[in-house]
């Protein structure tokens, strides 16, 4: 007798249904039937895309304008001024403003080789990056097993943010993040790959590998993803000079204006208890001094205990289907965010991304979560740019805008730590064995068709995922 684990419906020998009974097909394989409406719902997410998109970029050049003033200086100021500084081999080691990895610096000047002004060219990036990583959602989920809801995440929550999203080059990375995770289930050491470059040029990339379940998928993508991220910051590190001279920059810094840090200490301004200063410091407007030493220790204690909770999960988690890796990764980017002393209105690109890429799985723990980032995105745009001046002023109106926005993403990061735990606390049965008959007695249609134990597996994980009861049967 012969032992194998259930494969996909559309093989010759497989699991009709969920995959508990063998069955021998002869004949010819038919495909899986494709559900009705898929065209239209294409139809409706590329329409909506293009539509959204096409205000976007009105917004982005200045054809319709918003109030705010022009968020365009970070490009065509700083991102071409330090353009300037690396064509010459060094890092810009004397500006404080260049707070990011030594990866930043790839992105930085990638528009120097496009044929258009620095500004133009950025755009265009910029734009490519958006269109790549709505493909790949899409592409995803046209998978069995899979949705198209992360899709329209991704459709409706970039354009949310308003042009700001077009003026800082964080939805490239989120771009190269979202194709990393989404490879991290079938190609493993590609995701680590992605994962790693995303990680040399802004971090959080990197926090898209705490999901993997341990033994080769964990192995490879880390190992890819330790060896893009040390040979890339090496061959910088070598070639320029100052590649890591950012994180001598980090320790001086104060609270970042926006942050969940900085709100106890507007209440207190706004009753008149603080008398520190809010100034441009180390490329963000930021509050120094009363109460912000202590709430930087406090946010860097939380940043510890989230990060110690996660730890704990990732040991003590039973139970993992095809969406663990992909909630694990929002989880974790949540809580780095509401922990930070900077919440910059572009980290909220990263929380789209990331619950974009959760929902393409239909069994994912996380969307309450998604919706709670939605909801805290079109606040985003209204502190910043619209009223980014009362926020600084710390004026009621806008602190209630802020505090609201605030509130939100502290409750996404505990629904959705909340969630990842529950998702896993559940020891999951082993598929059922199928023992299929001597070789002898298998039809000589079937015998050219082998069968992979590992992609079967994996398949019947996403098959099954959406199927709860079916899995349970077993």
């Amino acid at each position: 007798m012969e032992l194998a684990p259930a494969t996909e419906s559309g093989s010759p020998i497989g699991v009709a249904g969920s995959g508990t009974a063998l069955a021998v097909r002869q004949g010819p394989v038919q495909g899986p039937a494709r559900p009705s409406g898929r065209a239209g719902a294409l139809l409706a997410l590329g329409g909506s895309w293009v539509a959204s998109r096409a205000l976007l970029l009105l917004l982005v050049t200045g054809v319709l304008r918003m109030p705010g003033g022009d968020i365009t200086a970070d490009v065509w100021i700083i991102y071409h001024a330090w353009y300037g500084v690396l064509q010459t081999g060094t890092f810009p080691l004397d500006d404080v403003t260049w707070q990011y990895p030594p990866g930043a610096a790839l992105v930085i000047m990638l528009p120097g080789l496009l044929p258009w002004s620095y500004l133009v060219s950025f755009w265009v990036i910029c734009g490519i990056a958006d269109a790549a990583a709505m493909a790949l959602l899409v592409r995803t989920g046209l998978r069995r097993g899979r949705a198209l809801t992360g899709a329209w995440v991704w459709v409706a929550g970039v354009p949310l943010l308003g042009p700001m999203i077009y003026n800082r080059y964080d939805v490239i990375v989120t771009a190269i993040a979202v194709a990393g995770l989404l490879a991290l289930i079938r190609r493993p050491a590609v995701g680590g790959l992605l994962l790693g470059l995303g990680g040399i040029i802004k971090i959080w990339p990197l926090f898209g590998l705490i999901g993997t379940p341990s033994g080769r998928r964990t192995r490879r993508s880390w190992t890819a993803a330790a060896a893009t991220t040390a040979a890339i910051g090496f061959l910088l590190a070598a070639g320029m000079n100052g590649a890591f001279r950012f994180l001598t920059f980090q320790k001086d810094r104060g609270i970042e204006v926006e942050s969940v840090g900085a709100l106890p200490i507007h209440f207190a301004r706004i009753a008149g208890a603080w008398d520190g200063k809010v100034l441009m410091n180390y490329g963000s407007v930021e509050m120094l001094g009363p109460w912000v030493p202590v709430v930087s220790k406090v946010m860097l204690a939380g940043s510890v205990l989230g990060f110690g909770w996660l730890l704990l999960w990732r040991f003590t988690a039973r139970r993992r289907n095809a969406a663990t890796m992909y909630d694990a990764a929002l989880a974790a980017l949540l809580i780095f965010t509401v922990t930070s002393r900077v919440i910059s209105p572009q980290y909220l690109v990263w929380l789209v991304g990331a619950a974009a890429v959760c929902l393409t799985v239909r069994g994912t723990s996380q969307r309450p979560v998604a919706l709670l980032v939605l909801a805290a995105t079109p606040l985003t745009l209204v502190e910043f740019p619209l009223i980014f001046g009362d926020v600084v002023d710390s004026k009621p109106t806008a602190i209630a805008v802020l505090t609201l926005r605030n509130l939100l993403l502290l409750a996404a990061t505990w629904v959705s730590c909340v969630r990842l735990w529950r998702s896993t606390r559940r020891a999951e049965r082993l598929p059922a064995t199928v023992v299929l008959p001597r070789p002898e007695q298998v039809p000589a249609v079937a015998s050219a068709y082998s069968v992979r134990p590992g992609i079967a597996y994996e398949q019947d994980l996403l098959d099954g995922i959406d199927r709860p009861t079916a899995r349970s049967e077993r």
